[in-house]
């Protein structure tokens, strides 16, 4: 792969590798504490790793250290810097620091030397637990007070216009986790968002804006759809500690090593634009060593590539366990979470950036092509969308199929498969929009149906099941799923119990008592699977059910219900913890990419499509085996391979 073309995010398959950055000696005192030799020596040992980009942050209040001066009947009868009055220049008039500008100026000739891209975080107002104000907007909220987003727009005006011809920059960023500034109303986030993603294109229309935010929702205040509508790049910032149902297993397993991309998925599926894995790390000891958090980054870079997201930046480059200041002398969380160490010694996690980065650049494509993917996962109203996503991913992982997702009310992709899991409330759909993916079934797709607390209406024509009357479900239910290759046995809690009698279904498990609980029914050209437990959200609620010996078989329902879409993969396998994307490079060949989503070494084989054969490995170790192919991963480790098609009567060499 070539390096890294800012105009390359809109095209899947880029992949930007980077950290984000604060100078080694200062962390957020950088700029008060300005020492260009620092900085230059830092750059040169992150260019070192193989890093392309790394993102900026002008603090607020060192850049626009603007002091509000006035009477009691007029508290801001003028903005000053301390007594001095603001210079008479468009830069001064905008509050902004010279020497500030001076300094920004040289950081980005010094990325320029050591052959760095620079995403800017504007309004840095929040870093790492502290929320960060100019003194003259002290008090006032960030957000939505008038005064402060008049002085953020002076602010972003200027200071875009200053830096937008420098060769280093690459994008713009909205600044660090702004939505951790304050609370706001829905229309009060999209205002702001709006305000300074106008603001940045009325002076720099050549750069990506990027939104810098995490912690968005399909039915929130901050929503990636608000956030797509009006940025060019969504990002994610997945710590497994503060995400909701993450930083359950071990972060070198399976559910850890896909939060990431599911999340990511996520994000870009709803929000209808790229994303970026903008921060990610272990947060440092209390979470894994650095042997651990260098297996989990391998692994978490590989799903990232393959599942056509856009990068991933480390949280950060530095150790700041030497800092005495807040945030860091507030959160010992905050102290050890760098690529480099205070001594200067490279962690093993720059050693897989700097691997993975020659991996990148020995491949013989620059850009992997987009995934193939068989199911669309139909998120509805009233559930907990990120829950259900992420089980639904994993376990379609698990299966050996990959997934998009949508929400509510959103244009409906044609797709052989369609998940719509653990559905609840009165709103789960409009009437026009289950019409419509009904009429997708009845043209031959399958549609698969679990319930936590909701029906659909037109229930019983829809899954040939007639509710007789449910009641909540008490403590939870272990059944053995009769009618599914290998009779898998699943757990589930929660949800309400339907009764019911099948009138036109095939019932492939029952309660206890006998009721159905999954069932499959002929609808049209098409089949309805339902399943009578929220199976996804007991799941994402359940530590331990994805990896070791106690996991649960539930993927293997998955892969049932999903066999017919299977059947155009180059590529098929049994392993739940191997993953398994198909690239397309024509009609006749595709890039195959397998990863161990384990802490284990793993021998797969895994089993050609009619007509498929392996051409090349390209990258890890595998070998022609009878009709598939042999692998050997070691732990948290991926294999690309090219495969090719034989033409219709013509035999395989």
């Amino acid at each position: 792969m070539t390096g890294i073309n800012m105009n390359e995010l809109n095209v899947p398959g880029s992949f930007a590798l980077g950290c984000n950055y604060w100078a080694s000696h200062a962390g957020t005192r950088m700029w008060s504490d300005w020492q260009p030799e620092v900085v230059d020596r830092d750059f040169r040992a992150l260019a070192d790793t193989g890093l392309q980009v790394i993102r900026l942050f002008p603090l607020w209040p060192d850049f626009q250290p603007i002091d509000a001066l006035g009477t009691a009947w007029n508290p801001v009868k003028e903005m000053r810097f301390g007594e001095a009055p603001l210079p008479e220049d468009a830069w001064g008039q905008a509050g902004l620091s010279a020497p500030m500008r001076e300094r920004f100026a040289v950081c980005l000739d010094l990325a320029e030397r050591h052959g760095l891209r620079c995403i800017v975080g504007l309004v840095t107002g929040w870093m790492s637990g502290r929320l960060f104000v100019p003194p003259a907007l002290a008090g006032h909220h960030p957000l939505t007070d008038p005064l402060a987003i008049q002085w953020e727009l002076r602010f972003v005006r200027e200071f875009v216009g200053a830096f937008r011809g420098h060769r280093a920059l690459w994008a713009w960023d909205l600044g660090n986790e702004c939505n951790c500034m304050g609370g706001v109303s829905r229309e009060q986030a999209y205002v702001w968002t709006a305000t300074i993603a106008n603001a940045i294109r009325a002076v720099d229309n050549t750069r990506l804006i990027v939104s810098g935010l995490h912690s968005l929702s399909p039915e929130g205040v901050w929503r990636m759809q608000d956030q797509g509508e009006l940025t060019d790049v969504l990002t994610t910032h997945p710590y497994p500690v503060f995400t909701p149902h993450c930083g359950q297993d071990p972060v070198n397993t399976i559910r850890p090593i896909l939060h990431g991309t599911a999340e990511s998925r996520f994000y870009a599926d709803l929000g209808g634009k790229p994303c970026l894995c903008e921060e990610f790390g272990t947060l440092g000891m209390m979470i894994a060593d650095e042997a651990v958090a260098a297996d989990y980054v391998r692994a978490c870079l590989f799903s990232l590539l393959t599942n056509d997201c856009h990068g991933a930046l480390w949280w950060c480059a530095y150790d700041q366990s030497h800092l005495e200041h807040a945030p860091y002398d507030w959160c010992a969380v905050e102290r050890e979470l760098g690529l480099i160490a205070i001594d200067g010694r490279r962690k093993p996690v720059a050693d897989v950036f700097k691997a993975f980065r020659a991996l990148l650049g020995a491949l013989p494509f620059d850009v992997l092509p987009a995934r193939r993917t068989e199911a669309v996962c139909l998120l509805t109203r009233d559930q907990d969308q990120w829950g259900v996503a992420y089980s639904s991913f994993i376990l379609a992982k698990q299966a050996g199929f990959d997934l998009e997702f949508r929400y509510a009310g959103q244009s409906l992709p044609e797709a052989p498969v369609y998940l719509v899991p653990c559905v609840r409330g009165n709103e789960i759909l409009y009437r026009r929009h289950w019409v419509e993916l009904l009429d997708r079934v009845a043209a031959g797709a399958t549609l698969y149906l679990s319930v936590d607390d909701g029906l659909p209406s037109d229930f019983e024509h829809m899954t040939g099941l007639r509710p007789h009357v449910r009641e909540r479900r008490i403590g939870s239910v272990e059944v053995e799923l009769e009618g599914i290759p290998g009779r898998p046995v699943i757990s589930c809690t929660g949800g309400y119990r339907l009764n019911a009698v099948s009138t036109g279904a095939s019932v492939l498990a029952v309660e206890p008592d006998g009721s159905p609980l999954l069932s499959e029914h002929r609808f049209g050209k098409g089949r309805v699977f339902f399943l009578g437990v929220p199976l996804e959200m007991t799941l994402t609620t359940t530590p331990g059910v994805f990896h070791g010996p106690k996991a649960s078989a539930a993927w293997r329902l998955y892969s049932h219900l999903a066999a017919e879409a299977m059947a155009d993969r180059a590529m098929h396998k049994d392993e739940p913890l191997l993953a398994l994307t198909e690239h397309p490079i024509g009609a006749s060949e595709r890039i195959v990419v397998a990863v161990n989503q384990s802490p284990l070494l793993l021998s797969a084989r895994i089993r050609s499509g009619e007509g498929w054969r392996l051409a090349q490995c390209l990258h890890g170790t595998a070998r022609a085996d009878g009709d598939g192919v042999a692998l050997e991963l070691p732990p948290c480790d991926g294999t690309i391979l090219r495969v090719t098609r034989a033409r219709k009567g013509k035999r395989p060499v």
